[in-house]
């Protein structure tokens, strides 16, 4: 198993009352709640935890992009990526960036180029993912039309796997999309290109182009292990259909993972930030979840509840996860936590049944404050993570970075100050 850490950036000031004097995290939260210097200090506290991951053995460090919220202050993922390129080559850790929603960007060139230099810089150690994007990005902070949105993203991975492979000067002709010179510099490092992953949701069309793309496909969810498994019965079916392998690398999921010496010191370490997180980083108006268009009808089909459902509440809806005590989202899997080895078993026994062999680990989460971070993230390196690396060593990851024949990386000073007197 490969294991990234991943982080969201999340605000950790919202009120008390938040969840009910204001109706959404995302889109039009109020700019009033805005403390800027204390994001001043949590972006440089959140850098210092992917740094100390990367020194403690993690596979990955894993950045991502979102607009318009308190719930993830990463508006710009390769922003964040050219902050640790430099910082890490003096680790393992590749570099995971997941992603940048290409439908964003105009035009979509502008993602090969930043993308190709963080490659650069990294020494060949990037790893790239494009998200179609949130509704709540895309749709209404970003103004994208919904209905030609699957279009809009396909065309600017297209631009972007040229922009990388062509050996000469192009033109791009596409529906939204027109450059007369394609000719970026520079290209990336890893030659073809950097690794692709494709993460989403659970929609069955983002499965299918993970397929087609021969790309892992990673499953973004906050909402456990049953919700997991039926998605990834699904995406294994259509695998097999395709003729392909039944790879465990071909897939990944996002899990929140929260490790103390003991089940219940995991519970008082942690609960109150994971109330934090679900209660109110996940506080979305639900108009803003999924504009009209944004999903298509097959896939709506399969996440709404059936006839005769115990619930009416979707599966992946976050409002029902709010209400869910700790010991409630340990027992469904939307939380693994508890004592290194309940947390070991647990995403053993996940990962086997699932055939998952890429695990992005959420282990700061909300208002969880640093140094339990690095508690966190100590634990898991020392305690759970050595136990679960050889599971799937019979299998080859074919989608991950892989050195340059011949190449020898830079030497990356340290800082110098001179002292003028």
């Amino acid at each position: 198993m490969k294991f990234t850490y991943f982080h969201l950036m999340p605000f950790d000031g919202l009120p008390d009352d938040f969840t009910t004097n204001h109706r959404s995290v995302w889109v039009d939260i109020p700019p009033s709640l805005q403390d800027v210097p204390r994001i001043h200090r949590l972006y440089n506290e959140y850098l210092d935890e992917l740094e100390y991951a990367a020194t403690k053995g993690f596979d990955a460090i894993g950045v991502n992009e979102h607009h318009n919220s308190g719930y993830g202050l990463m508006c710009s993922p390769n922003m964040m990526g050219a902050a640790l390129a430099r910082r890490i080559t003096d680790t393992d850790a590749k570099l995971l960036v997941l992603g940048d929603a290409v439908c964003l960007y105009n035009p979509p060139i502008r993602v090969a180029e930043e993308l190709a230099m963080l490659d650069v810089i990294s020494g060949g150690r990037l790893i790239t993912g494009f998200p179609l994007g949130s509704s709540s990005d895309a749709n209404f902070a970003y103004g994208v039309k919904p209905a030609t949105m699957r279009e809009q993203h396909r065309e600017g991975i297209e631009l972007v796997l040229r922009a990388w492979t062509e050996p000469e000067v192009f033109s791009f002709n596409g529906r939204f999309t027109k450059l007369r010179y394609v000719n970026p510099w520079p290209k990336p490092l890893q030659n073809p290109h950097p690794p692709i992953w494709t993460p989403g949701s659970g929609s069955l069309e983002t499965m299918d182009f993970a397929i087609e793309m021969n790309s892992p496909f990673f499953l973004l969810s906050y909402f456990g292990a049953k919700f997991a498994t039926d998605n990834f019965r699904k995406y294994w079916d259509r695998v097999e259909k395709a003729g392909m392998d039944q790879n465990p690398y071909r897939t990944g999921m996002v899990q929140v993972v929260m490790v103390g010496d003991t089940d219940a010191e995991a519970k008082r370490l942690y609960e109150e930030h994971a109330k934090y997180f679900f209660q109110r980083c996940t506080h979305i108006y639900p108009a803003y979840t999924e504009a009209p268009g944004y999903k298509s009808v097959e896939s709506l089909k399969e996440v709404l509840p059936k006839p005769g459902a115990a619930s009416a509440s979707r599966a992946d809806s976050f409002a029902a996860a709010q209400k869910y005590s700790w010991d409630q989202m340990v027992d469904m899997g939307i939380i693994i936590g508890g004592s290194p080895d309940t947390v070991r078993e647990r995403l053993e026994a996940a990962g086997r049944e699932n055939s998952i062999g890429n695990w992005v680990l959420l282990m700061q989460l909300g208002s969880m404050p640093k140094d339990l971070a690095m508690y966190n993230i100590d634990l898991f390196t020392e305690k759970v993570m050595p136990g679960l690396s050889d599971v799937f060593s019979n299998h080859q990851h074919h989608w991950w970075p892989k050195p340059i024949a011949g190449f020898s990386p830079a030497e990356v000073a340290s800082v110098r100050r001179e002292v003028r007197v």
